[in-house]
């Protein structure tokens, strides 16, 4: 029973060391221990606080991410647009040189044909004429033959002839 109740040295020794030890508690470990303390203290909320701004930057970054890939697909989207755009102007400008050049190509076809048809209508009526000179020079020289004839033909020319 001497551990149920202690003696009153047993007591006084027990404080006097309780004293001792929680002096040197106090005098040298305490303020280390309060200072670690607060160091930690002051970490976690440094720890905290850095994480709440990550989290707010991450979220900034998310919404700059969705910004800028909204802003990527609008303009892959315009340059989509515009890419059609320049190829059907450029297909329609095609076009427009292939209808002229080939309005061209008729234009000179035409040309050649009635250049063609021309030189042929000349053609035919040099040969119509040369045909009529020598058809009428042989007529004429059948005609002709007697001196009389041709001195009648001659003063009939020379009757008809206009002089101003």
């Amino acid at each position: 029973m001497e551990l149920i109740k202690p003696d009153l040295g047993l007591l006084i020794w027990m404080l006097i060391s309780f004293s001792v030890v929680s002096y040197i508690l106090v005098r040298f470990a305490w303020k280390p221990i309060l200072k670690v303390l607060k160091n930690r203290e002051k970490s976690i909320t440094q720890s905290l606080s850095a994480a709440k701004k990550a989290k707010e930057e991450m979220a900034m970054i998310e919404f700059g991410n969705e910004k800028i890939t909204a802003l990527a697909k609008q303009e892959s989207e315009t340059m989509l647009r515009e890419a059609k755009e320049m190829k059907n102007k450029i297909i329609e400008e095609a076009k427009q040189e292939a209808r002229q050049e080939a309005a061209k190509i008729i234009d000179n076809a035409i040309r050649n044909v009635e250049r063609e048809k021309n030189k042929a209508i000349n053609e035919i009526k040099n040969q119509i004429a040369a045909l009529s000179i020598d058809i009428a020079e042989n007529i004429l020289k059948q005609k002709l033959q007697d001196k009389s004839k041709q001195q009648e033909l001659v003063n009939n020319l020379v009757k008809n002839i206009d002089l101003n």
